[in-house]
């Protein structure tokens, strides 16, 4: 039972909203509320991560594999020749150590396996086994269904611009980040 239950309205002209948050945030950005739309927006994508999130454990958790073990695997699905630590750790967003830990416990289900890396002796690759193979083709179907249904209603136009509108955030947050990391935080 999830505990987590969403009551949105939605506002004049049909967009929608959740009454709790914009109350939360009206009374954090004060008096002007001029910031009010960007937070509103950015606790709808934290709500909609959980909710894609909690799809993919959902499905991913069933099968034995975490949500974090299932990305790794479909990236070195994608890959003939495996994939380095470092590269996945970079890829994904995540640290090498945690990384390795995933690629354990991948090589421990047999889905992932360490191989030398032919152009570095020092390193090693990981790269997806045949049953890890067969566990993605497993997992295909049952994915494609779960996304049709949580994307329902969506246009095919509504869906490119929700992608352009995220990664764009993504790359502002990178930008700041860069940006902080050159310049420390602002007081």
């Amino acid at each position: 039972m999830m505990k987590d239950v969403h009551n949105f309205q939605s506002d004049p002209d049909g967009t929608l909203y959740d009454p709790r948050v914009r109350a939360a945030m009206t009374r954090f950005v004060g008096e002007d509320g001029g910031d009010l739309l960007a937070f509103e927006a950015s606790a709808a994508v934290r709500t909609a991560h959980h909710a894609v999130e909690r799809m993919r454990a959902h499905g991913s958790e069933g099968r034995g594999v975490s949500a974090g073990a299932l990305d790794l695997l479909l990236r070195l699905s994608g890959s003939a020749e495996g994939i380095s630590i470092g590269e996945l750790a970079r890829a994904a967003g995540v640290s090498s150590r945690n990384v390795t830990g995933l690629v354990d416990t991948l090589e421990n289900d047999g889905l992932a396996r360490r191989a030398p890396d032919p152009d570095d002796r020092r390193s090693v690759l990981a790269e997806i086994t045949p049953a890890g193979r067969a566990w993605i083709e497993a997992f295909r179907k049952p994915s494609q269904l779960a996304m049709r249904a949580l994307f329902q209603g969506f246009s095919p136009e509504e869906l490119v611009a929700f992608r352009d509108l995220c990664l764009r955030l993504a790359g502002n947050q990178r930008r700041l980040a860069e940006h902080l990391a050159q310049n420390g935080p602002r007081r």
